[in-house]
């Protein structure tokens, strides 16, 4: 009997994939990840931990399968939250739901595993895994969910060969109503329990609130860039060569106060992010106001009009060589080749067609179509057909 330990998070998700996993004749232990102490940032009806763990303790008394608490909330500061506030206060926006699963869960918690005794650990993340040989050697390929509606690959984009060998996706190949229907018929406490919200793993935060805890309020303006700025109808220079070309595309265009009017004013610019809408709290506009763009040096932050505003557009963005990331390392571009994929820039968003370019100073990823909102900080990931490639932060 080979032994898993499943993360049991007190959801039906991971409910139920220990439950398959148990009937599939694993030696099964469940353990609840504590990630995290400070309640007065979260929004506490929704997802404490308390009531979390609770929940993952009765569903392992009910599946007859031993169960125990790790605190790795040392681990989650330092590896996550940190990283988060050091982010924010750059101007750029993380995602750390992307970062829990390649440091905490697939890190930390799976040498925890391994330390027990754990063959693999297992999730309830909404993504399959395979493995083919190639060349004589195992591969493992991360797919997307059967339910491409709750697909959950994209969450998974930073993990390696070696950590995908020790991992288990029990409920990959059902949809939500089907994990439901099992959680019913086990009549497991999770089995009505609403998805949790928000953060991994620290609930439904008040990001404004979770952010100021770290970085100071600081009072600063907001000016509306017009659509028709002659900044958006610059003449196209002609290019040498095609990474001259890309390069002219995947840079943001740069604004100055005396580009727009001034408009209303923000607490600090490092609180918002590229696309926002809400927050901004400025009205008498024909259109709601986005965010363009956030200057976090001089505290100032852009925004434009309506969905379709050309500084919310662009349709290259670039990954420096260091944050490139391949699931698949046979596969990985060298200097000068291309690859037809499809690619997506944030969660949830329909898989856009592009083509990555390798060039000597990283990756450009051209999408067909212009993109909204590209972001910085934010994980770009490659699919060919349902497998995840590799990903990549944008830079």
């Amino acid at each position: 009997m080979k032994r898993v330990i499943v993360g049991l998070s007190g959801g039906v998700d991971s409910s139920v994939a220990a439950y398959l996993l148990k009937e599939q004749g694993y030696e099964v232990i469940g353990l609840f990840m504590k990630n995290w102490h400070d309640d007065s940032v979260t929004i506490s009806d929704e997802c404490p931990w308390l009531e979390d763990s609770n929940d993952a303790m009765l569903v392992a008394n009910k599946l007859g399968i031993p169960f125990q608490t790790v605190d790795l909330s040392a681990q989650y500061k330092e590896r996550i939250v940190d990283y988060m506030f050091k982010e924010y206060e750059n101007g750029r926006t993380p995602n750390p739901d992307v970062l829990c699963n390649r440091e905490i869960k697939f890190d930390v918690f799976m040498d925890i595993a391994l330390e027990l005794g754990a063959d693999f650990v297992a999730t309830g993340h909404y993504c399959r895994k395979d493995t083919i040989t190639k060349h004589g050697k195992d591969v493992h390929r991360l797919l997307s969910a059967k339910d491409t509606n709750k697909d959950q690959s994209y969450f998974l984009c930073q993990l390696s060969q070696a950590q995908l060998a020790k991992a288990l996706f029990p409920i990959g190949e059902l949809t939500k109503p089907e994990v439901r229907e099992v959680a019913r018929a086990q009549d497991l406490i999770t089995a009505e329990k609403k998805d949790s919200q928000g953060l991994c793993f620290i609930g439904k935060v008040r990001l404004p609130e979770f952010l100021q805890q770290q970085l100071k309020p600081k009072e600063g303006v907001i000016v509306e860039i017009p659509e028709v700025h002659s900044l958006y109808s610059e003449a196209i220079p002609k290019f040498e060569n095609k990474s001259a070309e890309l390069a002219y595309f995947s840079n943001p265009k740069s604004y100055q106060i005396q580009d727009g009017t001034v408009v209303g004013r923000h607490q600090g610019a490092h609180y918002f992010t590229k696309g926002q809408r809400k927050g901004l709290a400025v009205g008498g506009t024909k259109e709601p106001l986005f965010v363009i763009d956030t200057d976090v040096k001089e505290n100032v932050i852009y925004t434009g009009q309506g969905k379709n505003h050309p500084g919310l557009l662009r349709s290259v963005l670039f990954v420096n060589n260091d944050d490139v990331h391949w699931i698949r390392e046979d596969l990985e571009l060298v200097e000068g080749e291309t690859m037809e994929v499809e690619a997506r820039i944030r969660y949830r968003q329909p898989l856009q067609k592009a083509t990555l370019h390798k060039m000597d100073s990283g990756l450009y990823v051209e999408f067909q179509g212009p993109q909204s909102a590209i972001t910085e900080g934010q994980f770009v990931a490659w699919y060919i057909d349902d497998e995840l490639l590799g990903s990549g932060v944008i830079s």
